[in-house]
């Protein structure tokens, strides 16, 4: 079982930059390709972001590539999304994922984060 809680979330202008952070419990913490996905208001949940087990691999949805990096610290059991050049449509609920590697299995997580709210304003 693994458990994660998200932080970093808030208010931030348009142009502004976040960094999102994800704890998880557990030992396994290395054997899980860790990710982030995001849900805004009436917006079916989209993925945004994942890393390998060992962090040597990424990848990310096509719209936000140069903008967001997301990175992962085995040793602390974290995974952290940097936010860059936001914008208003990147309003949504962010919730950390864990779950299988490559990216076409990792679309279905196995585990969730209760998620931290992103506001862009204009």
């Amino acid at each position: 079982q693994v458990q994660l809680v998200e932080s970093g979330g808030g208010l931030v202008q348009a142009g502004g930059s976040l960094r999102l952070s994800c704890a998880a419990s557990g030992r396994t913490f290395s054997r899980y390709a860790m990710g982030w996905f995001r849900q805004a208001s009436g917006k079916e949940r989209e993925f945004v972001s994942v890393i390998s087990p060992l962090g040597g691999m990424t990848s990310y949805a096509d719209s936000l590539k140069g903008r967001f990096t997301i990175s992962r610290d085995n040793a602390k059991n974290t995974v952290h999304l940097q936010l860059n050049s936001l914008r208003p449509e990147d309003t949504a609920i962010y919730y950390c994922a864990a779950g299988s590697w490559p990216l076409s299995s990792f679309r279905t997580p196995n585990y969730w984060g209760q998620g931290t709210q992103v506001t862009v304003s204009s």
